[in-house]
């Protein structure tokens, strides 16, 4: 059962920054649904790296409910690459659309992080309350260290002007609008990818990193836009919430399942040159059923829709070549 309604969307000017981006998009999709105005503004009429672009398009638009979806993200490779780049516009992009909305009088505002702000070891699953509590994964540090101050922001304005601003932090996410480009991509997207090629090109095999036994978390990205719509309404607190599916499985078994909802009938070869990485990642969600919210897509389902949205696209970029 979930908690009382403590903010109405109902007649609410919602902006979405960040709308054209995977997470972006599913709350495109997710608020068309509620009586709500969504706002969105695209690279080419707002740089969100420009303070005085941002006040003066709050000023103009004043919207009352602000969720900050956008930010500049990437792979291992690009995080360990330029970690000034993805320091200083994250920590940009969060200041700026924070303190615009206090400005000009938000009254609402979700602040969505990363599974990456907990510290490297932390013990599983992880719960919110191991944040800032060892060490940071040394590839996307700068990254999570920007996500954190975003945490601590929202929460400086809401112990100082009293400003209902929250904060979600979401697991590793896939689905409609992901990044498939194999120099850049996430393991699911890459999965999926490898196994559609390696189908089309009768490959007798694909090539996972690895040992394949690293567990990890996956939602797809549906779910959390319902969830974040969930806490728009129904939470009102400074401590960040975790917004996960609740269930892990190795990686040997997520490329099976991938193989399997896309027809590629070979194998699965493992690249033990290649690190394995954190033994395990699975976040404690259980703040986030406690307020009668609980994930509705199971993973292959999950990809099959995200399968199919890929295909969608390859389909596009073909029409346009």
């Amino acid at each position: 059962m979930a908690t009382d309604l403590l903010y109405d969307l109902r007649g609410r000017r919602v902006f979405i920054a960040g709308s054209r981006g995977m997470v972006g998009s599913a709350l495109v999709r997710r608020l068309a649904s509620e009586d709500c105005e969504v706002l969105t503004a695209g690279r080419d009429v707002l740089d969100l790296l420009d303070q005085h672009a941002v006040r003066d398009w709050f000023a103009a638009e004043r919207p009352d409910t602000v969720i900050v979806a956008a930010a500049k993200v990437g792979g291992i490779l690009a995080n360990d690459s330029l970690p000034a780049d993805f320091l200083y516009d994250n920590l940009m992009i969060e200041a700026n659309l924070i303190e615009a909305a206090h400005r000009f009088d938000a009254a609402k505002l979700l602040f969505l992080g990363s599974s990456c702000i907990y510290p490297k070891l932390a013990p599983q699953p992880i719960h919110e309350d191991s944040l800032l509590t060892g060490p940071l994964e040394p590839t996307n540090e700068w990254y999570a260290i920007a996500k954190i101050a975003g945490i601590k922001l929202a929460q400086a304005y809401r112990k100082q002007h009293g400003r209902d601003f929250i904060s979600g932090m979401p697991t590793n996410l896939y689905g409609p609008g992901d990044n498939f480009d194999l120099r850049s991509s996430h393991v699911m997207p890459a999965l999926l990818r490898k196994a559609h090629e390696a189908k089309l090109n009768g490959a007798p095999s694909i090539e996972i990193w690895g040992t394949g036994t690293p567990r990890r978390e996956f939602m797809h990205v549906d779910d959390l836009a319902d969830a974040c719509v969930f806490l728009l309404k129904h939470y009102s607190d400074a401590p960040h919430v975790n917004i996960g599916s609740g269930e892990d499985v190795t990686i040997a078994e997520l490329s099976q399942l991938v193989a399997e909802v896309v027809g590629f009938m070979g194998g699965i070869e493992h690249d033990l040159s290649k690190p394995d990485g954190t033994p395990r990642k699975l976040m404690d969600s259980g703040r986030l059923a406690a307020l009668g919210w609980t994930p509705k897509i199971g993973l292959k389902a999950g990809i099959g829709d995200a399968y199919r949205a890929f295909l969608e696209a390859a389909d596009n970029v073909r029409c346009v070549a």
